[in-house]
C-alpha cells in the first residue's frame, strides 16, 4: 500500500509556518511515513529554505507542481503545490544577511488572504480524494478576517467547506485527548451553549474519533462545567439539567463513561493523565486548552524561549482528515531560525495514524 499522501499546509505566510516545514521536512524518516506535500508560496518557501541553510545547514531543493501526482515525494526535495499569491518583493532578501533577521510585517490582509486559500485548496483536494489527509500550519483570525473570511480559525473554515453541522475541536499531547462543547465564543455565551443535545453529539464525537485512531473501546471522561459538578444544584444546574441526562443517553448507546456523571473539572485532568480515560469531553474553550498547553508547552526559563510546544489539534466529525499545530503563527520568530517544528511533526503523525486506522 502507497503511504498516505498528506496536503501541508504553509500557515500564514509571514510567520514561522513555511521555517517549520523546511524543518519537518528536514528529518528523512518522515519520508518514511508519509508523502508530504506542500501547499503555499514558492517565495516564501524560498525563503526559509535560506534560513535553514544558514543556521542548520539543512540543504533542500523545491519540486514546484501543479497536481499532487506530480510529486517526488522523496527526501532531500520538498514537493511544493504553489498557489503564486504572495510576491517576490514581499519577501526579505537573505543573501547578503551573515544571519537571519526576522521581518515583523505583522497580521495583514495579503498574508490572511493567502492563508486562507492554502487551507480552501487541501480542503479540496482532500474532498476530491487527491490526498489522504490534511494538516495545517497556523493561521492568524486577525489577518483572515481582514482579507474578508470572516472565520474564527480553521475548525470553522473546515466545517464551511466540507458542509459539517457536527463537529468538534480535538487537542492532543501523546495520550491525552481534549474535545470541547464549545471553543471560539465568549465564556458567557459558552456557559449558554451547555446544552443536552450538543453535549452528547461531542460524546458522541470522541467516542468516534478515538475509534479513528485505533481504540477499539474508548472510555471517556464528561467535565462538569461549575465547581464541583455543581454539587447537585448548590453551584449551578447545568450538570443536572443538561450534561447528566446526556452522559444517561450516551451510556445507553453503548458509550463508555467510566463515571457514569460528569467530573468536576478540578479532577478530570488528573485522572486523564493518570489512564483514566482515552478523552475529555470540555465545556468550553479554555477548559480544555489549558491543561493541554500546560503538558505541551514547556518553557526554559534559564534559556527564556520555549523547549517544546507539542500539541496537536484535530477536528473531529469532518468527511475528511484534518491535523494541525498547536501554536500561532509566531511572526515574532519568523526569520530567525529558532521556532520548533514538533507539534508540526506530531500533527502529521496523527494524520497518517488516522489514514491507517482508517484504511484497516
Amino acid at each position: 500500500m502507497l503511504k498516505p499522501l498528506v496536503g501541508i499546509t504553509m500557515g500564514d505566510p509571514f510567520g514561522n509556518g513555511p521555517e517549520i516545514t523546511v524543518k519537518a521536512l528536514s528529518d528523512e524518516k518522515l519520508y518514511e511515513r508519509c508523502r508530504p506535500l506542500v501547499v503555499g508560496d514558492a517565495s516564501s518557501m524560498k525563503y526559509a529554505l535560506k534560513v535553514a541553510k544558514k543556521v542548520d545547514g539543512v540543504d533542500l531543493h523545491l519540486n514546484v507542481v501543479d497536481k499532487p501526482e506530480e510529486g517526488k515525494y522523496t527526501f532531500g526535495t520538498i514537493d511544493l503545490l504553489d498557489l503564486s499569491l504572495v510576491p517576490e518583493t514581499e519577501i526579505p532578501d537573505t543573501s547578503d544577511l551573515e544571519s537571519p533577521k526576522p521581518f515583523k510585517i505583522g497580521a495583514c490582509a495579503l498574508g490572511g488572504e493567502a492563508a486562507f486559500q492554502y487551507v480552501v485548496k487541501v480542503i479540496d483536494l482532500a474532498m476530491k480524494g487527491e490526498i489522504d489527509a490534511t494538516v495545517t500550519n497556523a493561521l492568524s483570525k486577525e489577518a483572515i478576517n481582514m482579507a474578508g473570511h470572516h472565520f474564527a480559525g480553521h475548525t470553522e473554515i473546515y466545517a464551511s467547506y466540507t458542509g459539517t453541522k457536527k463537529y468538534t475541536m480535538m487537542l492532543a499531547h501523546g495520550d491525552l485527548r481534549v474535545v470541547h462543547v464549545s471553543t471560539h465564543v465568549s465564556l458567557r455565551e459558552a456557559c449558554d451553549r451547555v446544552k443536552k443535545d450538543r453535549v452528547l453529539d461531542v460524546i458522541r464525537i470522541a467516542n468516534e474519533g478515538c475509534k479513528a485512531l485505533g481504540i477499539k473501546e474508548p472510555k471517556i471522561g464528561v467535565a462538569g462545567l461549575n465547581p464541583h459538578s455543581g454539587e447537585n444544584g448548590m453551584f449551578g444546574w447545568e450538570e443536572v439539567e443538561e450534561i447528566h441526562p446526556a452522559i444517561e443517553e450516551a451510556m445507553k448507546e453503548g458509550i463508555l463513561i467510566p463515571d457514569k456523571r460528569s467530573t468536576p473539572p478540578d479532577t478530570i485532568f488528573s485522572k486523564a493523565a493518570g489512564g483514566w480515560y482515552d478523552i475529555v469531553v470540555a465545556m468550553y474553550h479554555d477548559q480544555g486548552h489549558i491543561p493541554l498547553k500546560l503538558k505541551g508547552f514547556v518553557y526554559n526559563r534559564e534559556e527564556q524561549r520555549w523547549e517544546a510546544v507539542e500539541g496537536v489539534n484535530v477536528t473531529l466529525g469532518l468527511p475528511i482528515i484534518r491535523a494541525s499545530v498547536d501554536h500561532g503563527t509566531g511572526i515574532d520568530l519568523a526569520g530567525s531560525g529558532r521556532s520548533s517544528e514538533v507539534s508540526l511533526v506530531n500533527a502529521i503523525d496523527y494524520a497518517v495514524q488516522m489514514v491507517r486506522s482508517k484504511n484497516k
